[in-house]
């Protein structure tokens, strides 16, 4: 890990940070910034290789249902059952076809979405400024930050002009921050308080600030996240668990059955050979061949269909584990909604006499000119949400009182 990566940048004065950095307000020349690139590599999340198709075979094989259908089809040749045999093997194939596609798929579609919005920079290189891409960041760039800008590094701030950050991915806070690069700050000050440090993938919603690169890559706060994700073990989805479970119960069945076979022919004096033939028979009819393909068609399907919904997945079995979820647990709105205020019903007039609101989308109709006047005396930031309604009445009031 970077040494720099526990500095607390917020509590020091911009001298210090330069000093520290080894940089000043006239940036890095482009030899410095190659030289810093080569040390502490790209300014790129760490990502895990993706599975090649041996992998993505191998994951599918070795489901334990799957495993049994396997030995089912081998038990089936030995048996010279051979239309049994080409029937479960058929199964093992598509099952496993059509898990290896999907997963492929995804993996192509989430990589092209990363090469598209590959994010750019404006860094001062040779004392100008210049576009670079945000993977050639390196600490003690001077990067410049504008209205709409994703930040592209952690990044102490050298000067702000009404500044504003929305800082929810990090923070959970549903507004953007107001930060102020002369503030200095104490060193064990919470994260969504430090006002004169900006974030890695957080946006720039108001106002321009200019700023020196603290941290890049795995070293940033978002580099630590990744990074606690990445030591998380695997686990298996709640279907996945379940038919794991019944190849479990399927096994010992068959194994009981064959048990049972044995010692009923045993105790009639029956012929070996046959008693077990007749044994592999019976614990091959308990497996339901068509269970693990039909589970897996079913959950392609809800893939096919999460897609059209602009959602990717990557692996089959998670697209049911959301299904399975009772309780989501967020720490405050904006975590997972969309950070705007909308506006569902409003009380006017004989509403408040009644104790009933109107609907948003019937108070044109039902109140025009009062809510004409609400539209104009709604606070700013309600105004997307009464205008999203009836844009066409706002719109035409505009123009006549103009």
């Amino acid at each position: 890990m970077d040494n720099h990566s526990q500095v607390p940048w917020h509590s020091k004065d911009l001298q210090e940070v330069f000093q520290l950095l080894h940089t000043s307000e006239e940036g890095l020349s482009d030899a410095e910034a190659v030289k810093k690139l080569k040390a502490n590599g790209s300014n790129q999340l760490r990502q895990k290789p993706p599975k090649t198709i041996f992998q993505m075979l191998k994951a599918q094989i070795l489901d334990p249902m799957v495993l049994i259908l396997i030995g089912a089809a081998l038990f089936s040749t030995v048996l010279k059952e051979w239309t049994e045999a080409v029937v479960i093997s058929t199964i093992v194939v598509i099952n496993a076809v059509i898990g290896i596609v999907q997963e492929k798929k995804a993996q192509s579609s989430l990589e092209a979405l990363r090469n598209m919005s590959a994010p750019t920079a404006r860094a001062l290189r040779q004392g100008e400024e210049s576009i670079v891409p945000a993977s050639q960041l390196v600490v003690g760039d001077i990067v410049f930050l504008g209205d709409g800008d994703m930040v592209p590094a952690d990044i102490r701030l050298i000067e702000s002009a009404n500044l504003k950050v929305q800082e929810a991915s990090l923070t959970g806070e549903s507004v953007p921050s107001e930060k102020e690069a002369e503030e200095l700050l104490p060193e064990n000050c919470p994260l969504g308080d430090k006002a004169n440090m900006v974030y890695t993938s957080s946006i720039v919603t108001y106002g321009r600030a200019s700023g020196v690169v603290v941290a890049t890559g795995m070293n940033t706060e978002v580099g630590h996240i990744a990074d606690m994700l990445d030591s998380q073990d695997d686990f298996d989805t709640p279907l996945k668990r379940k038919l794991n479970a019944v190849g479990k119960t399927l096994t010992i069945v068959g194994i009981i059955v064959c048990i049972l076979i044995f010692t009923i022919g045993a105790i009639y004096h029956r012929p070996l050979v046959p008693q077990f033939l007749v044994a592999i028979s019976l614990a091959i009819s308990i497996i339901p061949e068509g269970l693990p393909a039909t589970a897996t068609i079913v959950m392609a399907l809800g893939v096919q269909r999460m897609a059209k919904k602009n959602a990717l997945i990557r692996n089959l079995p998670a697209v049911e584990t959301l299904g399975s979820a009772t309780v989501i647990c967020s720490d405050k709105t904006g975590t997972l909604t969309l950070n705007k205020m909308t506006g569902t019903c409003i009380a006017v007039n004989g509403d408040f006499e009644a104790g009933v609101p109107t609907a948003i989308e019937q108070a044109s109709s039902t109140h025009p000119k009062v809510y004409k006047e609400l539209v104009y005396g709604a606070p700013f930031v309600m105004m997307p949400a009464l205008t999203r309604i009836n844009r066409g009445l706002l719109s035409a009031t505009l123009q006549r009182e103009l």
